[in-house]
């Protein structure tokens, strides 16, 4: 069963909160960031995303209980956005977008992101982009230790794109696109 839910999951920097920010507006419907639960644990913690990510694979509760927020917000909840990574697994029946983008041009948007200072402190760009590899193996393994699922295999998806020469709206607008073909189908 199909539920009015656009689930955005992708490379880290590749524009899901911008984007989602834009269809939330254009389709007004809400909002749901995993993404930002996980930062503001990790915050709460003193410690940076990326040792987040590390203590995580210890306590597997905790990406539990972060996914499954996601779920039960879906129970009760239509016409919204979901903001994370697993979004797709912990939705089902949303439209599954992925938003790829190259690891250079990510690299450069999250450095120069000063809402990521934060939780992500970089004094170079290649510092930043290392700290992202580093990031997406350790998600990658988690998931599939936790769920064994791989967030990388496109066949997940009802959407890829990639946004590395696209900006925001034209985005945005793609996934409106094939958010309607697929509500019609």
């Amino acid at each position: 069963m199909k539920k009015n839910i656009i689930s955005l999951a992708g490379d880290l920097a590749a524009g899901k909160g911008t984007v989602s920010k834009i269809l939330m507006e254009d389709l007004n419907y809400g909002i749901y960031r995993n993404g930002q639960y996980a930062r503001d644990l990790a915050k709460k913690m003193g410690i940076d995303i990326t040792t987040f990510n590390k203590y995580v694979v210890d306590h597997p509760e905790i990406d539990i209980q972060i996914e499954n927020s996601a779920s039960e917000y879906a129970k009760t909840h239509d016409n919204f956005i979901i903001d994370a990574r697993l979004g797709w697994y912990a939705v089902p029946e949303s439209f599954k977008v992925y938003l790829k983008v190259d690891i250079d041009v990510a690299a450069k948007r999250a450095f120069e992101d000063s809402e990521r200072k934060d939780t992500e402190n970089f004094a170079t760009i290649e510092e930043q982009k290392q700290d992202m590899i580093e990031r997406y193996k350790i998600e990658n393994e988690r998931y599939w230790q936790v769920y064994h699922i791989r967030k990388d295999d496109m066949s997940n998806y009802d959407f890829v794109i990639d946004t590395t020469n696209l900006t925001p709206n034209e985005v945005a607008n793609k996934i409106k696109q094939e958010y309607i073909k697929w509500q019609n189908n």
